[in-house]
C-alpha cells in the first residue's frame, strides 16, 4: 500500500518554493515549521550563506531535532526559535525583519488563527510576503478532519483585514490550496 501522507507525495516544496520566489540573502521564517523541517532545510540552501531561516515551533522537541540536523549538515544559517505563535510579540524575530513567512499546514491546529497570521505579519517587512498553505477542504481519508480545515475564502478576509494584498491562489498540491499575501 502507498502512503501518501508524507513528505512530497502531499507537497512540493520546490514548486511553493519557487512560486513564493525564494532567493539568494533572504530572510525567511517557517512558522510552524514541524520536526522535519521539510521547508526549513530546502530554505536554507536557497538563501545560501548570507540568507537566514527561522525554524519557529512551539514544541521543544521539534527545535531539538531541527538543531541536530542543522548541525550535522552544517546549516548555519539557520535560527531555531521557540515560541507560542498564538501570542502576539512572542517570536523572538525583529518587527519587519522577514522577506517571507510560512504558514503550511499551521493555521488548522489552531483556535487562535489570526493571532498566528498577525504574528507572522508583526515580523514581515513592507513589500514581504506571507505564504499559507492549508488542506483544502474536500473529504480525503486523511489529514485533519473538515471541521478543522481552514476556509480560503475566510482566510482572504481576514488577510485583508490585517493588512495583507492577496497577490496569488494557487493549487499547492492535490489536497492543499496555496494562498502568497503582500504586506501593505
Amino acid at each position: 500500500m502507498q502512503n501518501n501522507t508524507g513528505g512530497d507525495k502531499l507537497l512540493d516544496v520546490n514548486l511553493i518554493l519557487n512560486k513564493v520566489q525564494i532567493d539568494e540573502k533572504m530572510c525567511v521564517a517557517d512558522f510552524g515549521c514541524g520536526a522535519s523541517g521539510h521547508f526549513v532545510f530546502p530554505t536554507a540552501k536557497i538563501v545560501g550563506s548570507t540568507g537566514k531561516v527561522y525554524a519557529v515551533d512551539i514544541l521543544k522537541t521539534v527545535l531539538e531535532t531541527i538543531e541536530r540536523r542543522k548541525k550535522l549538515e552544517n546549516f548555519e544559517n539557520v535560527i531555531s526559535v521557540w515560541s507560542n505563535l498564538e501570542v502576539f510579540g512572542a517570536a523572538k524575530i525583529e518587527s519587519g525583519s522577514i522577506d517571507v513567512a510560512l504558514l503550511i499546514n499551521t493555521l488548522y491546529q489552531s483556535h487562535k488563527r489570526a493571532n498566528i497570521l498577525r504574528e507572522a505579519i508583526r515580523t514581515v517587512k513592507k513589500g514581504g510576503k506571507v505564504v499559507v498553505i492549508e488542506w483544502k477542504n474536500i473529504s480525503i481519508p486523511f489529514g485533519p478532519p473538515i471541521k478543522k480545515r481552514v476556509n480560503v475564502e475566510n482566510l482572504k478576509t481576514g488577510g485583508a483585514k490585517l493588512g495583507l494584498k492577496l497577490e496569488e491562489e494557487f493549487n499547492a498540491g492535490p489536497y492543499h490550496y496555496g494562498l502568497i499575501f503582500s504586506k501593505l
